[in-house]
């Protein structure tokens, strides 16, 4: 089942009501005092939240219906735990709860395995990040993470990479209606700066027929490893523009090779 669906898990998303201000307050203050009616009325009234963030993760082979019930957790935490005296919309409180809770069901489905005790970490590391997002109203560093763990920081940092989930090279990050920008496209190559299909006489005839611009956005690209926004800041274009001028320059050389 897609999102785009109007039922998930059972749920007609054209009908989710929607709170104003006061009423989210006045529910609030009726959850405080036990009302468990109340707090369902503002679960039901905040699922639109999970919804918007369950799109972000609908390219990664999850049901959207499993994911969907994940955020729903998420949502209940938040609103189990929000204080009203923060001066902080729940949405802003609630919407990284939900996306946590998702990447932790998804960490923990990664068929990468990563050991208990560095997953043990990892998690520990997520919680105080949690508590001290409440705590602070912003995001804490690193090194605020692993004091409070006291453990190095290293031991931080190698935990948290170990439970990210892989990505796909051809992943697409950005997209202005035109080429999409993948992952790929992020990438430099700092090893190999001697690009073997751009030595051979054939491709340097190509070359010639080039444009200046096309030239050297090939040339920083590929003779010097640079990345596409490498290149936009250094001869002033955005990053839109060298992904189309590269695919165009390569496509018109190959049909001189």
């Amino acid at each position: 089942m897609t999102v785009n669906k109007v039922e998930i898990c059972g749920v007609n998303t054209s009908k989710l009501p929607v709170l104003t201000n006061a009423q989210m307050r006045e529910l609030f203050n009726q959850v405080k005092q036990g009302d468990r009616n109340a707090r369902e009325s503002l679960v039901n009234g905040n699922l639109r939240l999970v919804l918007s963030v369950i799109q972000r993760f609908t390219n990664r082979g999850e049901f959207v219906d499993d994911l969907f019930q994940v955020g729903c957790i998420g949502l209940m935490k938040a609103v189990d735990n929000f204080d009203l005296e923060q001066n902080v919309k729940f949405s802003t409180y609630a919407v990284p709860m939900i996306i946590g809770e998702i990447r932790r069901y998804l960490r923990d489905n990664n068929p990468i395995r990563v050991s208990r005790s560095l997953r043990d970490v990892a998690y520990k590391a997520l919680q105080i990040r949690d508590a001290l997002v409440n705590k602070n109203s912003r995001e804490p560093s690193i090194n605020e993470i692993a004091h409070e763990l006291e453990i190095p920081r290293e031991e931080v940092v190698f935990a948290l990479d170990a439970i990210q989930e892989p990505i796909s090279l051809f992943e697409p990050i950005y997209h202005d209606g035109g080429d999409p920008i993948f992952v790929m496209d992020q990438i430099g190559d700092d090893k190999n700066h001697d690009s073997h299909w751009l030595e051979g006489i054939a491709v340097r005839e190509a070359m010639r027929k080039l444009s200046e611009r096309e030239k050297l956005i090939l040339s920083l690209r590929f003779f010097e490893g640079k990345t596409q926004m490498e290149v936009a800041e250094e001869i002033g274009i955005s990053q839109a523009q060298v992904s189309r001028l590269e695919k165009a320059a390569l496509n018109h050389m190959r049909k001189h090779v």
